[in-house]
Formats: structure tokens, C-alpha cells, sequence
């Protein structure tokens, strides 16, 4: 068996549902990747790939093929599809150690073609650095959030902005908050209504909530007219 009949490439995922599939590389060998956009080259097609190390990325064959974000571990594959504003985003991260979680969710919608604007390091441990950029947090009609810890941040945007908030509880901390269970459970038991929450450290799967919102409200919007 060769190593490209261990994979099926979902190309109309774009028409079914407005999202491209992208390339999760943990897990992946190099060759495996390598043969993923071996196949994507021959369709022309583009990728997002996504948990890609800078291990694995140094052993590709494709690496200087690929516009790669060590931080976010995050690399675009084929043409780049220019991001257009206005930012209709606003991706919040409480702390400095969320900001790679954050990354990952700004690099997915730049991908998409959105602009985003990422806020960082504005947490409930000082209030003021939030209180002081709320109102640019409220001029988006949707906010992701990544924080870890108690992950309190979700929660206290949830009591001040009217945009949908899509919480990402991070591994970042110790203790019972290591891991980011501790986080996962206290976004899910927010008393802020209406927080949508998506898994531990994904940034990707936060941005894709994000932008099937706006898909929503852009098709609402066209059937209206």
C-alpha cells in the first residue's frame, strides 16, 4: 500500500458547507504530509495545515513551499487569498501564554481571506487592561476567546459585549488547571448566557465557528434584499 492510499482529500468541502478542509499534521509522518500536498499541487488546490510542529515542518520536502507560523505551528499551502476588511473578529487572549491558541484561530481566518483583530494579555487578573479595550472588543459582531487557568475571561465578556462569543479553554496552567479541564469546565458552566465553547486549545475549530456565523448572517442578509 503506498503511502497516498491512506488518505481520501475532501476537495468539495468548500461547496457543502463554505469551508476548506485543512491538513491536522500531528500525528502525521513528514512523508505522509509530504504526500498530501503532493496532491494537493496536482489539483492545484490550497491547504491550511494545522499542528505542525517545527520539527516535522524541518523535514518536509514541501517546507519552503509552505508560509509557516512557528507560534501558531499553523502554514498555508498555494496561493494566499487576500484577507479583506473590515475586521469583523476580534480575537481576545488573556494572557501572554494563550496567545499561540489565539494564533492559531487569526491565522485560520486570515487563510479564509478575514481580518481579525487580536487583542492579547488582557485577563481578569488586571481588569483594567480589559475595561480599557472594551469598546474595540464591542465594535465586532463576534469575539473568540482564549484563556486557561479558571478561564474567567469568557465569562466576564460574555456580561459586556452584545457580538457571540466563542470561548477556548487553553492547557495553559498547573495544578488542577493543567491540562485545561479546569478551563473546559468553567467555560461550560458559565452563567453568562449564550457562550458557545469549543475544545481544549482549539483555535482552529473556534475560528471555523466564527466564520460559519458570518456565512449565516451573509445569507440571511442576501435573502432579505
Amino acid at each position: 500500500m503506498s503511502i497516498q492510499d491512506e488518505f481520501t482529500l475532501d476537495f468539495a468541502r468548500t461547496e457543502r458547507i463554505g469551508l476548506e478542509e485543512a491538513v491536522f499534521a500531528a500525528g502525521k509522518s513528514p512523508a505522509q504530509i509530504d504526500a498530501i500536498l503532493a496532491a494537493a499541487e496536482e489539483r492545484g488546490a490550497r491547504f491550511l495545515v494545522t499542528r505542525l510542529d517545527p520539527e516535522r515542518h524541518a523535514a518536509l520536502t514541501y517546507r519552503d513551499r509552505l508560509d509557516y507560523c512557528p507560534v501558531s505551528r499553523t502554514a498555508f499551502f498555494g496561493a494566499a487569498r487576500p484577507v479583506a476588511g473590515p475586521s469583523r473578529i476580534a480575537i481576545v487572549a488573556a494572557g501572554t501564554s494563550d496567545v499561540p491558541v489565539a494564533r492559531e484561530a487569526e491565522r485560520t481566518l486570515a487563510y479564509q481571506g478575514h481580518a481579525a483583530t487580536l487583542i492579547a494579555d488582557v485577563g481578569v487578573a488586571g481588569l483594567w487592561r480589559l475595561t480599557r479595550r472594551i469598546e474595540e472588543i464591542r465594535a465586532h459582531p463576534v469575539v473568540i476567546c482564549a484563556a486557561g487557568m479558571d478561564a474567567a475571561l469568557p465569562s466576564v465578556l460574555g456580561g459586556l459585549v452584545a457580538g457571540a462569543v466563542i470561548a477556548v479553554p487553553t492547557s495553559v496552567g498547573y495544578g488542577v488547571a493543567e491540562g485545561g479541564r479546569a478551563a473546559l469546565d468553567a467555560v461550560l458552566a458559565s452563567c453568562a448566557p449564550g457562550i458557545a465553547v469549543v475544545n481544549i486549545d482549539n483555535g482552529y475549530g473556534a475560528a471555523c465557528a466564527a466564520l460559519r456565523l458570518l456565512h449565516a448572517a451573509r445569507r440571511l442578509a442576501e435573502a432579505s434584499r
